[in-house]
């Protein structure tokens, strides 16, 4: 084999036949959209983008990553902010099209693709009256938000996204295919609710559900001089409002907008 081949040759050549989803290097058409993350900010080229279909295309792509000794970078919606999900000159992984959703009414489940984004679950559990807590975003990606622990507006009544894991079905860097749960690969388990990160890549997940309808949210604004009179109540109201009502606070500058003053600094509380 010529040394001088780049590794999206490369990886056509050897993956072959056994690849069934995309290929994509710098000279092919796509590549600029498909290298593109939600922070704008985040501009890397990888070597070859492996948009996967199956878990024998993650296996494949790994074991052709370790091969090359090439820098491997996991993308499920490319929602991180520190671009962790793009790497320069190595090989991403993108999950993006392994997005099935699957609802089990009667078991109160989900089980969601590897690339799913939190529309695309909250979407299916809907219609069955359901949902997990997802975040605030609907274009987050499932597996980032759930492996770094996952809160969102139903939080405070239904707990972390890793507390509504029932489990998950992994490739690990050998290319094993095994599935983590409470009573199967149970260490396993427990590092991908927390435990730090690099254990393999997760292909799908299956969660707890939870009946929900319509979930009423928004952003209500002060100025931000008000912001130690604002949490002083938030801190003193929540302990007897219902499990139900969840909130947060950010502090920021917000741009012009036409239902504030220009250059408007706020406190916002989005609860």
């Amino acid at each position: 084999m010529s040394t001088n081949h780049s590794p999206a040759d490369a990886a056509r050549q050897e993956l072959g036949g056994k690849f069934a989803g995309e290929l994509v290097g710098p000279a092919d058409p796509g590549y600029e959209s498909a290298r593109a993350v939600f922070n704008a900010m985040i501009d890397r080229r990888p070597a070859v983008i492996a948009r996967c279909v199956s878990t024998a295309d993650v296996a494949a792509t790994i074991a052709f990553a370790r091969r090359r000794e090439l820098l491997l970078a996991i993308r499920g919606g490319g929602h991180n902010g520190g671009g962790l999900g793009i790497c320069d000159d190595g090989v991403v992984l993108d999950l993006s099209l392994m997005h099935g959703v699957e609802v089990n009414p009667s078991a109160r489940t989900v089980r969601a693709g590897g690339g799913c984004t939190w529309g695309q679950v909250d979407a299916a559990t809907h219609q069955a009256g359901l949902a997990t807590p997802s975040g605030i975003i609907s274009s987050t990606g499932v597996g980032g938000l759930t492996l770094g622990g996952g809160i969102g507006h139903l939080s405070r009544r239904h707990g972390l996204t890793i507390d509504n894991l029932i489990e998950a079905d992994v490739v690990l860097p050998d290319g094993a295919q095994v599935r983590a749960s409470a009573d199967e690969n149970p260490e396993l388990f427990w590092a991908l609710r927390g435990g730090g990160g690099n254990f393999g890549v997760v292909t799908s997940f299956l969660f707890r559900a939870h009946p929900v309808s319509t979930v009423l949210a928004g952003p209500t604004f002060w100025p931000l001089e008000q912001t130690q009179e604002v949490m002083r109540f938030y801190r003193e109201f929540l302990p007897s409002a219902p499990r139900e009502l969840n909130g947060f606070f950010t502090l920021m500058t917000v741009p012009p907008a036409d239902f504030l003053p220009p250059s408007c600094t706020c406190a916002r509380c989005a609860a």
